[in-house]
C-alpha cells in the first residue's frame, strides 16, 4: 500500500504555469506506473479524467490529447517524488488533480493510451488547480 500526498495546486491566470507534486511513502513507489488525473464538478459523473502517466523507469510515457505539450510528466525515484509541470494553462484546466499508482507492480511495465482511473488502485487526497481567464 502506498501513501499519496500532492501539493502544488493555487490559483493562476490564464497562459500561467504550476508544478504539482505527489510524495509517496511505501517501498513500492519506485516499482509502479504512476498517473496524474483530474476531476471537476462537470465530469463528476464521468469520473476522473485521465491527464498523463508515467512508468517505473521514466522511459514511457503518456499525455491526454488536451495537455500534449503543455504538460509534463516526471518522477524522481530517490525521492519518492512525482511531478506535473503544466505550462500554458488555460481555464478549462480547472480542476482538483491526483496522483495514483497502477495496480500492477513491474519495473519494465510499458504505459498506453488506454489508462482509465479504474486501472489505479491507490489515490492522493488531490490538490485544486484554479486557472481564470
Amino acid at each position: 500500500q502506498v501513501n499519496l500526498v500532492e501539493s502544488g495546486g493555487r490559483s493562476v491566470p490564464a497562459g500561467g504555469s504550476l508544478r504539482l507534486s505527489c510524495i509517496a511513502s511505501g517501498h513500492t513507489f519506485s516499482s509502479t506506473i504512476m498517473g496524474w488525473f483530474r476531476q471537476t464538478p462537470n465530469n463528476s459523473r464521468k469520473g476522473r479524467e485521465f491527464v498523463a502517466s508515467i512508468n517505473a523507469r521514466g522511459s514511457s510515457i503518456y499525455y491526454s490529447d488536451s495537455v500534449q505539450g503543455r504538460f509534463t510528466i516526471s518522477r524522481d525515484n530517490a525521492k519518492n517524488t512525482l511531478y506535473l509541470e503544466m505550462n500554458n494553462l488555460k481555464p478549462e484546466d480547472t480542476a482538483i488533480y491526483y496522483c495514483a499508482t497502477y495496480w500492477e507492480l513491474g519495473d519494465d511495465l510499458m504505459v498506453t493510451g488506454t489508462f482509465t482511473s479504474a486501472d489505479f488502485d491507490s489515490w492522493g487526497q488531490g490538490t485544486q488547480v484554479t486557472v481564470s481567464s
